[in-house]
């Protein structure tokens, strides 16, 4: 007898990841690292409110990650706060990104070919606006937290800043995870002589031991930019001895920003968009994200599958529902906006905490690509954004690069109300993959009644443009076929890398004991409750 072998078309892993969920009555912070889930936790515990420790959980991340975000970074957020305003609505806070005032499309002669399969602009010469000093927009992200914790924080600056000064002090950590992040960015990195001093060994990733405990590795002069933040106050990184050293390396690299605008900025606070639904009020971000184009899925949706009250698990039929609303949303999102956004997966990091009082923040930040403009300031040690990617680089179009512009982006925080209380914060990171997790993860526990951890390891459907679905291998045949129907279907794995869907996360506190939990393919992220 013949015996022909044909080999697996994907690679097969043989295992089962599951995260646990945790529960608390003293506060819950979800991140994408343990140490600054850790570092908002103990300010929890030390008795500040949700905003403190949102703010904690950013600059550790800033320490702990620096892949995902940082200092050089940008972000949205969604504050509710309880008894505030009667509890009538969160805050939208937007901190997003904002081209140099001396950007210009002549800074980006085209090379006449097409851009990399992750993007939907025209090739730049040298990819000048993917990586190096005219790829930076302005570093918002410590604008936003600062001016959070002024605005709705209890607790001082310095003492929120202390578990990231520890955290950098110490290192970062060194285990394979890092080597994974460190080498996707390498051949880039090894580009910029302060980020490849810092983050790289001759030129490659450095690889934790064979055997034993991993260490942590160096992170430069970050640890000593943090200390002159906490005690000089936020406001120094835009008119003050860390903002003239911002802006000098900036200049010395080749950048355009300069020390009039990172005086001029200020964050942006607005009320959010809320949709109505069975019950509730779903609370996103207003401004240039995907808040807006989940609000249009939400309003999309038939309000009768599955029945009110939730019950059951999603059938083939709400798969397929859900598919058709969120290709009808992003169709109306780019027909509205033109193709405003690179279409690649990002770099980024969401923060959920809820509060003993039950105060809620949900919070995005990004460097856009992963390590951002690959280039890090010599000066005060963190990486840059590379934000200008995020613009077209041809002349005339809806979404051009021009001085002092914002661009469209992807990050989704949301907050669910329901009885006059904010009940669910959730939110996610993965580009434009971000909107599509969000809202599955939202219905699996509002409307089936899930509890949080089922609902973090149920499978998913992505759906981040108006041309195709991507599935996870795991849903049955009945589903995919569903799908099919809808549209162009594409099965895909929910792994650790390639990244084919959306990193969530989500806290339920509508019973006494709020429960969260952290997706469980992010091998660092976690929810930690507060004691």
């Amino acid at each position: 007898m013949t015996h022909t072998f044909v080999p697996a078309a994907y690679p097969v892993h043989h295992w089962t990841v599951r995260k646990p969920a945790v529960e608390s009555s003293a506060g819950i912070v979800t991140s994408q690292a343990h140490d600054a889930s850790a570092a908002g936790v103990a300010i929890l515990e030390a008795g500040g409110n949700a905003v403190d420790a949102a703010v904690a959980t950013a600059f550790a991340l800033a320490a702990v990650e620096p892949w995902n975000s940082g200092l050089g970074g940008i972000g949205f957020a969604l504050v509710h706060n309880r008894g505030e305003r009667g509890d009538a609505r969160a805050h939208s806070v937007h901190f997003g990104p904002v081209a140099p005032s001396a950007m210009s499309p002549a800074f980006f002669p085209l090379t006449g070919r097409p851009g990399s399969d992750l993007f939907p602009w025209p090739q730049v010469e040298g990819d000048a606006n993917a990586h190096g000093p005219l790829s930076f927009c302005l570093p918002t992200a410590v604008a936003g937290y600062g001016s959070m914790l002024e605005r709705w924080g209890t607790m001082p600056l310095r003492e929120v800043m202390a578990p990231a000064i520890a955290l950098a002090r110490r290192g970062l950590a060194l285990d394979w995870f890092t080597t994974l992040m460190l080498a996707q960015a390498a051949p880039v990195l090894r580009r910029y002589d302060t980020s490849s001093r810092v983050f790289l060994r001759d030129g490659l990733p450095p690889v934790p031991p064979y055997q034993g405990v991993p260490g942590f590795l160096p992170t430069g002069r970050l640890a000593q930019t943090l200390e002159q933040l906490a005690t000089a106050g936020w406001r120094d990184f835009y008119h003050g001895e860390i903002a003239d050293s911002v802006v000098r390396d900036i200049r010395e690299m080749g950048g355009v920003i300069g020390a009039d605008e990172m005086k001029r900025y200020r964050p942006e606070f607005a009320d959010c968009l809320s949709v109505e639904w069975r019950g509730s009020r779903i609370q996103v971000s207003s401004g240039l994200n995907a808040g807006p184009t989940l609000a249009d899925v939400f309003s999309r949706l038939d309000d009768t599958v599955p029945p009110p009250g939730g019950s059951g698990e999603p059938s083939a039929g709400w798969y397929a529902g859900i598919a058709r609303a969120m290709t009808a949303a992003y169709r109306q999102r780019l027909d509205t906006a033109g193709d405003a956004e690179p279409k690649e997966q990002g770099c980024t990091s969401h923060i959920n905490v809820c509060d003993r009082d039950g105060s809620m923040v949900s919070m995005t930040t990004t460097l856009l690509s992963s390590m951002g403009s690959r280039a890090t300031l010599p000066g005060t040690g963190f990486v840059m954004n590379n934000g200008v990617l995020w613009f077209d680089p041809r002349p005339g179009q809806a979404n051009s690069i021009g001085g002092g512009k914002r661009p469209l982006t992807n990050m989704c925080p949301a907050i669910v109300v329901r009885n006059g209380r904010p009940v669910i914060v959730a939110g996610g990171a993965g580009g434009r993959r971000i909107m599509a997790a969000v809202a599955q993860l939202l219905m699996f526990v509002h409307d089936f009644g899930m509890d949080v951890e089922d609902a973090a390891h149920w499978p998913r459907i992505d759906v981040s443009g108006p041309d195709l679905v991507s599935a996870d291998r795991r849903l049955d045949a009945a589903v995919i076929d569903a799908l099919r129907a809808v549209g162009a279907t594409e099965i895909v794995d929910h792994d650790v890398l390639p990244i084919n869907f959306a990193r969530p996360a989500i806290i339920d506190a509508r019973e006494p004991l709020a429960r969260g939990v952290s997706d469980a393919l992010s091998p660092w992220s976690i929810a930690l409750g507060a004691a």
